[in-house]
């Protein structure tokens, strides 16, 4: 399988992936912090404030292994390859969300739940 499976240099891809890699590490590090300081100034953290800033840090930290296992695929030269049939994935839902890793044809087979994993719009793009 050829390292560079889009018209888009893997480097191009790398650098993309690097500085959304940063930029949701920044959010999860933002949210653990906001989440730690409402959690040591109530006494239950169970709260409705803390529970949602759990729920937050849990989903930007997904969202970081995404970008994590998106930068582990263009090391292995499986990068812009779907996961499921193996064929090449558009460089336009790439470009949309590098992170993707299913084609429009798989993503949509496997109904709402890998429709929305292919993509998921997130707010730091």
């Amino acid at each position: 399988m050829p390292r560079e499976q889009t018209a888009i240099p893997a480097v191009a891809w790398r650098s993309l992936l690097e500085a959304r890699w940063q930029a949701r590490l920044r959010e999860v590090t933002e949210l653990s912090l906001a989440y730690h300081a409402v959690a040591a100034a109530t006494a239950d953290v169970r709260g409705d404030g803390a529970e949602r800033l759990l729920r937050r840090t849990v989903a930007a930290r997904r969202r970081l292994a995404d970008v994590e296992e998106a930068l582990a695929r263009l090391t292995a030269g499986s990068f812009g390859r779907c996961e499921q049939c193996g064929s090449v994935i558009p460089t336009d839902e790439l470009s949309a969300v590098p992170e993707t890793r299913y084609c429009p044809d798989c993503a949509a087979a496997a109904g709402p739940a890998r429709s929305e994993a292919r993509v998921r719009v997130h707010p730091l793009q």
